[in-house]
């Protein structure tokens, strides 16, 4: 069932996207040659109770970490390691604060240092993909219509879009109905509603769509050794147009 959220409660979840947000900031500054994820974990954890909000998924199903830190072929739900950040690395970051008993939760790709050229193209259009999907998250549009804005954009730049991975709901969960990949035709799926509260979260792969998971049970990779990059934001469905919650703006 899909828990429609009244501004009232949208205006509550702020805070929690606003930390997300604030987070992401303070570790742009952070990500170099030299640093290991597992540091950018540390700086995580303290974070958030320095902010009044506490990790989600420390304990979720198991996970032992406030963040996924994804690096180069690492499409999602990478563990932080002592592994030293190097040139030419990509990392997507995400994380899950809980804050009020609401969740915001946002991951954000990142170079280290200087990248190539097939690096930042594969950054930049996965970030185009999510605002573009964000453009058509408007009431009364399908959500076929918001992936299928991402779909086009990631293919006709050569790359492709995972399958297996999901968007979902949020709210004082942080998984909630619906699901759906983020792929889709226009005037296909369930249609927007005022009050909805879900993620958009593109990852696209520079090859093939398709992945693998790493004996821990967690780490996805891409099953070509290719790059992969993700965007992802918490946003609510409003009268007024789509509001982005994990945003500091």
């Amino acid at each position: 069932m899909v828990i429609l959220k009244s501004r009232a409660e949208i205006e509550e979840m702020k805070k929690a996207g606003r930390i997300v947000a604030a987070f992401h900031q303070a570790i742009a500054s952070m990500i170099r040659p030299g640093v290991t994820t597992l540091e950018i974990e540390s700086f995580a954890v303290r974070f958030l109770k320095e902010n009044g909000a506490k990790a989600y998924t420390i304990g979720y199903n198991g996970y032992p970490f406030a963040t996924c830190a994804s690096v180069n072929d690492v499409i999602a739900h990478g563990f932080p390691s002592r592994k030293p950040l190097k040139e030419g690395d990509i990392v997507t970051i995400d994380i899950v604060a809980e804050a009020d008993g609401w969740i915001g939760d946002s991951a954000w790709c990142y170079a280290v240092g200087e990248v190539s050229e097939e690096a930042l193209k594969l950054m930049r259009v996965t970030k185009e993909c999510l605002y573009l999907g964000i453009e058509k998250a408007v009431v009364g549009n399908r959500i076929g219509d918001v992936m299928h804005a991402v779909q086009s954009h990631a293919e006709r730049n050569g790359f492709s879009v995972v399958l297996d991975l999901l968007g979902h709901g949020v709210g004082r969960k942080m998984h909630e109905e619906p699901n759906y990949p983020h792929v889709g035709n226009p005037g296909k799926g369930f249609r927007l509603k005022e009050g909805m509260v879900f993620t958009i979260e593109p990852m696209l792969n520079a090859g093939k769509a398709f992945m693998t998971i790493d004996a821990d049970g967690w780490t996805a990779r891409t099953a070509d050794g290719s790059l992969s990059a993700q965007y992802e934001h918490t946003i609510a469905i409003t009268a007024d147009g789509p509001i982005i919650l994990t945003s500091s703006s």
